[in-house]
């Protein structure tokens, strides 16, 4: 018996009943962005009480030891990013969702009972198939069902519901572990979370056949009933290089969104460090965290939106830029209100550059292998945790920790610079160069 095509049927859905766009398709999209929210809520649960375990149960001293579950996580996620971007364009999106939360399901009692801090990396790895196949499932949905118009402010949207979780996640488990101590509370929440975002996923409907709908709707000179012809996917090689380095707007940010991984993982890892070292409680940790991920998470609704008006490129170099400004306030001062400065200008620059990003990456990759394209960004974007973790890691543990921090802004300062002499306008009423892919027949 053969298989049904994906291509004209979603969930008893037929072809004819689907449509495009936000409004359109706003249920699904709300849930996709509720669970979205349930991804953030489990990382951002990790971010304040794990590194501060690290020091206080397992008496780990070395700052690269001590970043080790995040290079595990790193790792793990921009390899899933990748395998679950092939995937989902092959196969869909729903199945891969619902197996990135099973794969969760060990990821509390790993921690909760942990003897040792092989224990927490191992963890680690768990959370970060989870993110690199749920996270990457909900955004690839969202993408699929707005269509190119609103693109950006639906990044945007998913990108605030994901660090939304993040922050309110990270808040949650300080005064959790505050109160009730960092071992076990937290870690019962995040099991709650994952039981919750189980049952959701199941309600997702398949998105992959909007994927099809968009590139039936680029094909304007086929006559009416003509069914869209027949073209081969692209190679995963020759997808990885032109996101790579082929196109100049996706290897700028393939390149930046690495790069600002550096800042993500310095939040994550040596904040709370840092803070603690300086007599912060746990709760007031979880808050100057949750300034610079809150911030981050509120103001992507309206960069993203703002993107699909004015472009694309200018708000990546000044997020980049922003960012590195505030590392070095938090670097340069020693009281919690600049702390609480610097975050707020970091949570304010990731909120101009994070959805933008992935925007571009949109706009240029066609819709039947964006997907596949968007795994390879998000390879690179991802792996910058690993990258991150390992080089910072090494310059604190050499050089001391403040001096990471000087060195982060660094790179953020200098991949923007890279970002604003290489990217061209990717916003497609903005556009003026047009990608490699278009002039090549090869990947069409």
């Amino acid at each position: 018996m053969p298989l049904p095509d994906t291509r004209l049927a979603t969930d008893h859905m037929p072809h004819s009943a689907i449509q495009l766009g936000l409004r359109a398709n706003l249920a699904q999209f709300v849930l996709l962005a509720s669970i979205t929210f349930g991804v953030g809520l489990v990382v951002g649960a990790e971010r304040v009480v794990v590194p501060v375990l690290a020091r206080q149960d397992f008496a780990v001293a070395s700052f690269v030891a001590t970043l080790a579950f995040i290079v595990s996580f790193g790792f793990v996620k921009a390899a899933l990013n990748l395998i679950a971007g092939r995937l989902a364009d092959q196969y869909g999106r729903k199945r891969l969702l619902i197996v990135g939360w099973l794969v969760a399901f060990p990821i509390p009692f790993l921690i909760i009972f942990a003897p040792s801090w092989g224990w927490i990396v191992a963890a680690n790895l768990l959370l970060g198939v989870n993110q690199g196949l749920a996270w990457t499932m909900t955004v690839t949905s969202k993408i699929d069902l707005v269509g190119p118009r609103n693109r950006g402010f639906a990044l945007g949207i998913n990108e605030f519901s994901g660090y939304a979780g993040v922050s309110v996640g990270g808040f949650l488990s300080g005064l959790l572990g505050g109160i009730y101590g960092l071992r076990v509370a937290p870690f019962l929440f995040v099991l709650a979370v994952i039981l919750v975002m189980t049952v959701a996923s199941l309600l997702v409907h398949e998105t992959l056949p909007y994927a099809h709908l968009e590139t039936q709707a680029r094909r304007p000179t086929l006559e009416q009933g003509e069914s869209a012809p027949s073209h081969p996917r692209p190679r995963l090689a020759a997808i990885f290089a032109l996101t790579t380095w082929g196109d100049r707007s996706l290897a700028a940010a393939s390149q930046a969104g690495l790069i600002e991984k550096f800042t993500d993982t310095l939040a994550w890892g040596l904040f709370p460090l840092y803070f603690a070292s300086h007599g912060l409680s746990p709760v007031s940790i979880g808050a100057v965290v949750g300034t610079y991920t809150g911030t981050w998470a509120i103001l992507q609704i309206y960069t993203g939106h703002l993107t699909d008006r004015i472009g694309r490129k200018w708000p990546i170099v000044g997020g980049m830029w922003l960012a590195a400004l505030g590392i070095a306030l938090v670097a340069a001062g020693s009281a919690l209100l600049w702390w609480l400065i610097g975050a707020l200008l970091m949570g304010v620059g990731m909120a101009l550059l994070y959805p933008t990003l992935l925007a571009v990456v949109s706009d240029v990759a066609a819709p039947q292998w964006r997907a596949t394209s968007l795994g390879v960004y998000r390879l690179w974007r991802d792996s910058g945790y690993a990258f991150g973790a390992l080089a910072i890691g090494v310059v604190a543990d050499v050089f001391g920790l403040l001096t990471s921090f000087w060195f982060a802004a660094t790179l953020m300062a200098v991949s923007g610079l890279i970002v604003a002499l290489l990217m061209y306008e990717t916003l497609p009423t903005r556009r003026t160069v047009h990608p490699v892919w278009e002039q090549d027949a090869r990947l069409e």
